[in-house]
């Protein structure tokens, strides 16, 4: 019947299954690459291509020294921390309840503040992710794994910057429509919580890391980056400091109602997390609501204080504010954003980490640049003297071999989602997992002997020869019934050029509106008229009972009401007129996805039975 299907939940066990089984599978793939490449590496290290054995040492020694001198350890920290930090993050792309919790949980909650044109944005990003459960989050993780990977282990030079690069454009990527640009469009946006978004700091660290090696041998960058996060902690402080907000209160005026922080806090403290986390959250909630007022001055006059000091041009007084910065990130990391990543649900560690390690190596650049101009190495102008390289200094050649891995675990994750992107129609395994799997079967469809909707008699034996897709349709039903004609007009159109041996039969599924113009009204309202293989039949009340008994289908006669309620199934006739599956078209909680998923499995069932 209509509306039995309760939908999808986030940890659904087929949905699950086949994440994790997919996952295992190209994680074995990886590792087989993997071990490959370390063959490979070993086979170039132990036989040189070096042909000038005695000067091999000399040629050793004078290729280590072309790789320059200790990275600068502004740029080592930023290369190092966000590599652990991006591998962190795919491997928290692999929890249970993201190919469904994802867009429910995070991307659609994170967008529902801003303005339209936003969540018209994000919605883009969603439908692609709701539509391949499988496919998306699998991408998410390797994308991330590899960007880790790459910017870790890549050798110095073109490699690096290069890493550097792909990792600010992912970060835009996710800041868009995965945080809704972080949150800044709107009215909640706060410092507190992360704003202006986590991964907008992990783009300007890939910028940073792109920047060429020479740029961090003077005072200039450094404080270039002290001054940008300078501002940016002034303008957060007027934004806390601003009337109206709901920041200034630990409760509403004359009533118990929480204020917009404390209101925060207390959802976090709520997330799924061992208690003794959720134990502090939960105080510091109680302790706002008593002393909403200080608590915000108390950030307040923090924040600008830490911005004002990084304009200082006292290294000592910049000291300072480094350390008091780091401090408040921190307590703010443990007491208001939970650590960003409980839940199930949680994509990274929030905000107050990475924008520690920027203003960090902001500091270190500004205290401790490097004192020679350094690229990674000569630069390299043939192919000989690149293989050189490789197989003479091992750090470098397997630096090298790990960048290309890491190049091929992020194409891994990027070409799948990429082509998934241009399919509008959502994965089976969604109507799977809303109805289970179609009934496979092998008995003699029941005869039947109908009139179309132009009055033509169709019979079972007037269709042999053909595949037949059968379900059974209300004209003048206005809710599920439109929704699974437009799904067999949907898998029609996926069938290509198989759709010529394939008849797409609905059989009138209401005794008081059968007539003719009751049909061709319905077909002309859902588009179907012009489908050449569409017929839509009907016939005496006794004959279609007698049809509806022998498929099996139940009726039920509402009092007073026009529509019938019946069951939602729908049959595959092969050739020689036997059925071969049955699916249940009930199209669940009638998301976008749940519908054209339908589409996919019925074009796929008939696909199997059509010779």
């Amino acid at each position: 019947m209509p509306g039995m299907s309760s939908g999808l939940h986030a940890n659904n066990f087929l949905i699950v299954e086949a994440f994790h089984n997919a996952l295992r599978r190209q994680s074995l793939i990886i590792f087989v690459v993997v071990a490959l490449m370390f063959v490979t590496w070993n086979m170039l290290r132990l036989k040189p291509l070096l042909s000038d054995e005695k000067g091999s040492d000399v040629t050793s020694k004078s290729l280590r020294s072309s790789v320059g001198g200790a990275q600068p350890i502004a740029l080592k920290v930023l290369r190092i921390s966000f590599g652990i930090i991006w591998i962190f993050d795919g491997i928290l792309q692999a929890q249970a309840s993201m190919p469904l919790g994802m867009t429910t949980q995070v991307i659609q909650p994170t967008a529902a503040s801003s303005p339209t044109w936003v969540q018209h944005l994000i919605n883009a990003a969603v439908t692609i992710w709701t539509n391949h459960p499988i496919t998306t989050p699998l991408s998410a993780v390797w994308i991330q794994i590899g960007i880790g990977v790459w910017i870790l282990f890549a050798p110095r030079g073109n490699w690096l910057r290069l890493g550097g690069l792909v990792s600010a454009g992912w970060g835009i990527v996710v800041w868009i429509f995965a945080e809704s640009f972080g949150g800044i469009f709107a009215p909640g946006l706060t410092w507190l919580f992360g704003a202006p978004g986590a991964v907008l700091f992990y783009s300007v660290a890939g910028l940073l890391i792109a920047l060429p090696e020479r740029s961090w041998t003077s005072l200039r960058l450094g404080k270039r980056v002290l001054q940008l996060m300078g501002a940016f902690f002034v303008g957060m402080a007027v934004l806390q400091a601003w009337p109206g907000r709901g920041f200034w209160q630990g409760h509403v005026a004359h009533s118990k109602s929480p204020g917009t922080l404390v209101a925060m806090v207390s959802q976090m403290a709520a997330t799924p997390q061992p208690h003794l986390f959720s134990s502090w959250v939960a105080d510091f909630a109680s302790f706002d609501t008593a002393h909403g007022w200080a608590v915000n001055l108390f950030v307040v006059v923090a924040l600008s204080a830490i911005g004002i000091s990084f304009f200082a041009n006292n290294v000592r007084i910049i000291r300072v504010g480094v350390i008091f910065a780091a401090v408040l990130c921190l307590a703010d990391w443990v007491l208001i954003e939970d650590f960003g990543f409980f839940g199930g649900t949680g994509t990274d560690p929030n905000s107050m980490i990475p924008m520690s390690l920027i203003f960090i190596a902001g500091y270190m650049a500004f205290t401790r640049p490097s004192p020679v101009a350094i690229e990674a190495a000569v630069p390299i102008r043939s192919r000989s003297q690149w293989l050189r390289r490789v197989t003479t200094i091992p750090a470098y050649g397997l630096r090298t071999i790990a960048a290309v891995g890491a190049v091929g675990i992020l194409l891994l994750g990027a070409a799948p989602v990429a082509l998934a992107s241009m399919n509008s129609n959502a994965d089976p395994i969604i109507n799977q997992a809303i109805d289970g799997t179609p009934n496979a079967t092998n008995a003699p469809a029941p005869p039947f002997s109908l009139t179309d909707q132009f009055g033509h008699t169709v019979s079972l034996a007037s269709l042999h020869g053909k595949t037949i897709a059968v379900t059974f349709l209300d004209p003048v039903c206005v809710s599920d019934c439109p929704i699974i004609a437009q799904e067999f007009r949907a898998a029609d159109g996926l069938l290509g050029a198989t759709a010529h041996r394939v008849v797409m039969v609905a059989i009138v599924i209401n005794p008081l509106y059968r007539s003719n113009n009751y049909l061709t009204a319905f077909d002309n309202q859902e588009g179907l008229n012009h489908l050449s293989n569409w017929q839509y039949l009907t016939g005496s009340a006794s004959s279609l009972q007698h049809v509806w008994n022998a498929f099996g289908v139940q009726v039920q006669y509402s009092t007073g009401g026009a529509m019938i309620a019946h069951s939602d199934t729908a049959f595959v006739i092969d050739a020689k007129g036997r059925i071969r599956y049955i699916l249940n078209s009930d199209i669940g909680p009638g998301t976008a996805a749940s519908k054209s998923s339908f589409a996919s499995v019925l074009a796929n069932a008939i696909t199997s039975v059509t010779k």
